[in-house]
């Protein structure tokens, strides 16, 4: 048996982005969350929610799409929810995972799998890293999630305490290495007890973003652009990882949270693409692009439940 590798835990990860990305006020937080939620229509989860896709801008433009998925979480069926976010600001050819023993939000404190992260650094030093808190508290894409899970956990007394989190980043993975992590992943999504969260926005379009497309048929270019994110998100429905990635390929869609989608589509393959059903709940963009001055970025959220007459575990 592999000896444990030396963890260098720091206390806390501090809520980097709260006051400009969401309100840092635990009351205004709170009541903007709990109304996104109440007002959404819930998706009927009649079988085991195992994961859900959600977007990561701030709250103001995605707050309202993640609603739908958060929505469908039932908190007394989860143990541990482990995140996967891309990296936005430094290259990372494998995943690393957070080194803070807590991640502060307004709204609470979330608990690190201390023992689940050393296991993974021991067994599969070769896909996984850490990272230092520096580069922790730049990225955004697995914080913006944070709210969300300690508003929803948070409402039942002493949840946050019994449930873990385990963050992990993702890097610019190869198709061979997202084959092989995805495995890792198939295990954890096996585990009824765990909680997935996919973080990703879908295209990011307009100059700014060196991404334009060309409409057709007279098409607005929203149009254009939704037309290109739907075709991914049937993709990711149909649970085609091969298809998946040949689209990203092909249309160059700039998809920020491609590889832990992929990760996820790897991981139901690997366990039986029968088992598992993935479901796009909200769809929208953060604003309706008509020439080419013009930028938006889309937000979708899906959720991933085990098929009730065929599940994983």
């Amino acid at each position: 048996m592999d000896k444990n590798v030396e963890v260098n835990w720091i206390q806390s990860r501090e809520a980097s982005h709260s006051g400009s990305w969401y309100s840092d006020d635990p009351d205004v937080l709170s009541n903007q969350l709990s109304n996104w939620i109440n007002t959404q229509q819930v998706p009927q989860c009649n079988s085991r929610l195992r994961a859900i896709i959600s977007p990561h801008a701030g709250y103001s433009y995605s707050g309202s799409t993640a609603a739908f998925a958060y929505s469908a979480i039932d908190t007394s069926m989860v143990s541990r929810v482990i995140i996967l976010g891309p990296s936005h600001h430094v290259y990372l050819p494998g995943c690393a995972l957070s080194v803070a023993k807590q991640f502060q939000t307004p709204l609470g404190t979330l608990h690190n799998d201390t023992q689940f992260c050393t296991d993974l650094l021991t067994s599969h030093s070769d896909s996984f890293s850490v990272m230092n808190k520096r580069t922790d508290e730049a990225e955004h894409s697995i914080e913006m999630q944070m709210p969300y899970l300690a508003h929803i956990f948070g409402k039942t007394e002493n949840t946050l305490d019994r449930v873990s989190f385990v963050c992990v980043m993702v890097g610019a993975l190869s198709n061979s290495s997202e084959k092989r992590i995805g495995n890792i992943v198939a295990e954890w999504l096996n585990d009824s007890r765990n909680l997935l969260v996919i973080s990703s926005d879908f295209c990011h379009w307009g100059n700014r973003f060196q991404f334009t497309t060309k409409c057709i048929n007279g098409e607005e270019i929203y149009e254009n652009i939704e037309r290109l994110d739907r075709q991914g998100m049937q993709l990711i429905e149909a649970k085609d990882a091969s298809g998946f990635s040949s689209y990203l390929s092909q249309t160059k869609n700039t998809i920020c949270g491609r590889h832990p989608i992929a990760l996820l589509l790897y991981a139901i393959n690997t366990l039986g693409s029968s088992k598992f059903d993935v479901k796009f709940v909200q769809y929208r963009q953060s604003s309706k692009c008509r020439s080419q001055r013009d930028s938006s970025v889309s937000y979708a959220s899906a959720i991933i439940t085990s098929n009730p007459s065929n599940p994983p575990q």
